[in-house]
């Protein structure tokens, strides 16, 4: 029996030979940067594929949340998720703002609406949620109790491209929705992210912004940063979005041989979209409970032993991180939900190229505990 490495998650590389052509024509109108006839493309494209109407491509997802916020002018106090990726709250301490951490739901494991209307203060101006895993938030309840405070709601979906509700597109929901296009994301472009826009106007600040806060060749109006994609990195998006549907496919299947074979393991706890049409399969999270026959870290050795490279993600919560843990929202007693997921959790490898032969490999190590 095979017994090499398998990871979380592995970035679909098509063969190389497909993407020579797009390198060819990036060396031949020797544009590599400063929104070029690759970038341009891949934002109509994105936008088709998605089914929005502006979106704006960064150089990587963290440098795109950085720019929302500033985008929309955030100040004072933003209500948000401990569990997340760190780039979720860093993104607030860069912009000088505090973020305040609410519990989440325990079904969902998304940002608690109950939790954040209970937090708001007069200093509170935004929201941030975040879709774990690619399941969506509670957006009408999140957006009524925007609605009701006057505050602004960014998305962070970095786990969400391509995923819809019965209205369409997941990121039209709120004032701006952040995408990730990192390696080991559903869609990369090697490094990369997007901001969804809700209209013209407000791409166009996000593309001042991205660009040092320029204008024209002489105007500078606010203080941007850096946060073009380059060329081939959108070359590469324009040739990943040619296999999309074969990419999503493989992972629908893992996952739904995942629930196949574990569902009756005690204490083992499936989470995720159970199959919904509109998943993405990102990521193949597990709850491992005080009935399984290990630990949590336990099983997490045991797989690595074998090869097989599985993550406690999110773990630990970011609130429990030095620059973190002082405030007073983020202790553990006021995050019961959050912590106790945290404590349990364990994502197992889904992506494309993962075969058969590993697939059942994976399972065997969970079903012998």
């Amino acid at each position: 029996m095979s017994k090499r490495s398998v990871y979380v998650t592995q970035p679909y590389l098509p063969p190389l030979a497909e993407f020579l052509p797009y390198l060819e024509e990036i060396w031949s109108n020797k544009t590599l940067t400063n929104g070029g006839p690759m970038h341009q493309r891949l934002e109509a494209a994105l936008c088709e594929h998605l089914g929005v109407e502006h979106i704006a491509l960064f150089n990587n997802g963290t440098i795109a949340l950085l720019t929302a916020l500033q985008t929309m002018r955030i100040t004072g106090e933003v209500i948000t998720t401990p569990y997340s990726f760190v780039a979720t709250a860093h993104s607030l301490l860069w912009n000088g703002i505090r973020p305040v951490f609410v519990d989440i739901d325990p079904q969902t494991l998304n940002i608690d609406p109950g939790k954040v209307e209970a937090a708001i203060t007069p200093q509170t101006t935004a929201i941030m949620p975040v879709h774990c895993y690619g399941n969506p938030c509670a957006v009408e309840d999140l957006q009524g109790i925007a609605d009701n405070y006057n505050l602004k709601i960014i998305y962070d979906a970095a786990h969400a491209f391509g995923v819809r509700d019965t209205g369409g597109s997941i990121l039209r929901h709120g004032d701006l929705s952040v995408l990730s296009f990192h390696a080991t994301k559903v869609f990369n472009t090697f490094e990369g992210g997007a901001i969804v826009c809700p209209d013209a106007n407000t791409k166009k600040r996000v593309d001042q912004l991205k660009n040092f806060g320029f204008v024209d060749e002489v105007t500078v109006v606010a203080p941007g940063i850096n946060g073009k994609m380059s060329e081939i990195n959108a070359a590469f998006g324009l040739l990943q979005l040619q296999h999309m549907s074969r990419i999503v496919a493989r992972r629908k299947e893992i996952d739904t041989y995942y629930r196949e074979m574990l569902g009756g393991v005690k204490g083992v706890c499936l989470l995720g979209n159970g199959g919904a049409d509109s998943a993405n399969y990102s990521y193949f999270p597990i709850l491992v409970g005080a009935q399984y026959s290990l630990s949590r870290d336990q099983l997490y050795e045991k797989l690595k032993c074998q090869g097989i490279y599985a993550r406690r993600y999110f773990y630990p919560l970011i609130s429990d991180f030095p620059m973190y843990r002082g405030m007073q929202s983020a202790q553990r007693g006021n995050l019961p939900v959050a912590s106790a997921i945290s404590d349990s959790v364990l994502c197992l490898p889904i992506y494309p190229a993962l075969g058969d032969e590993d697939l059942q490999r994976i399972v065997r190590v969970i079903q012998e505990g």
